[in-house]
């Protein structure tokens, strides 16, 4: 029979975060997948745990590491991945063998847990019903302003993870792209002991971003609907998708999403663009 890989979330902060389920997949498996030998075998030690074989796999390694994941697979082992703290994939590594798993017809299971995405959303005061995890964002200015201004129409919460040395760039291009009135919030060390929110408009959080150390996830509110995109910015991004590449209802159905305006009048730009570039051609 073959193994089963556990894609088991970890605490972020907080060790009383652990669930039981996980708690007992780390101490049944017959190795573990991790970013860090050393943390996980700490973590192991403070939950009282009997120390299994580590592995380690991380952003550098992951692509030669997981042909021998899967190779332990299908011998019959049963193997935990986990990241260094949170949920394994979410801007952590693991996608590759998760990926390559599915792929040979070997059986993943979800432990779930907790997630600084679902933690920081939960109490920030921001709509939920709908909203959008950007991870972390491109750290070199322009490429920020323009990542952040191709997002500036979306209707639903935006949810980054930003580093500490980064986060006063990160502010003011936001400032920049959203407007600061924009409604945002700092989540900062969650589930430790040093844990702190600040809300207030961009531009609040800009001028006073508080204690810049430690993990860091920022959220902003969606743009209200009289924030829709002009019809020559959905132009824009319309055009810019059809150069790429991209078949016009694809590109329609990108610009929606990056921008948040509508699908049907980008489908109508992209097709009379496609349209226009032919009539030029000929």
């Amino acid at each position: 029979m073959t193994g089963t890989l556990y894609v088991v979330a970890v605490p972020i902060g907080n060790l009383e975060d652990i669930t039981l389920r996980a708690r007992r997949i780390l101490s049944e498996v017959d190795r573990i997948a991790c970013e860090d030998t050393r943390r996980t075998g700490k973590l192991l030690e403070l939950l009282g745990l009997d120390r299994r074989p580590l592995v380690s796999l991380y952003d550098h390694n992951e692509t030669r590491r997981t042909p021998q994941i899967i190779e332990a697979l299908q011998a019959g082992d049963s193997i935990a991945l986990v990241s260094d703290a949170g949920t394994p994939t979410i801007s952590d590594p693991g996608f590759k063998v998760v990926r390559a798993a599915i792929d040979e017809g070997l059986p993943v299971v979800p432990i779930p847990g907790v997630s600084a995405v679902t933690t920081a959303l939960s109490v920030a005061g921001l709509p939920t019903d709908r909203f959008r995890f950007v991870g972390f964002p491109p750290a070199k200015g322009k490429a920020l302003r323009a990542a952040l201004e191709a997002l500036a129409g979306a209707r639903e919460t935006l949810v980054f993870y930003v580093s500490p040395h980064g986060l006063e760039r990160f502010l003011a291009a936001a400032e920049e792209a959203f407007g600061g009135g924009r409604p945002a919030v700092i989540a900062r060390e969650l589930t430790k002991t040093y844990e702190e929110f600040r809300r207030g408009t961009l531009a609040e959080l800009c001028a006073d971003p508080g204690v810049v150390r430690g993990e860091i996830v920022v959220l902003v509110d969606g743009a209200p609907p009289d924030e829709a995109p002009a019809e020559a910015d959905l132009e824009a991004v319309v055009a810019g998708l059809l150069a790429d590449g991209f078949a016009p209802s694809k590109a329609a159905r990108e610009a929606a999403k990056r921008t948040g305006g509508s699908r049907d009048a980008a489908y109508r730009l992209a097709v009379a663009l496609r349209s226009r570039e032919r009539g030029d051609d000929g």
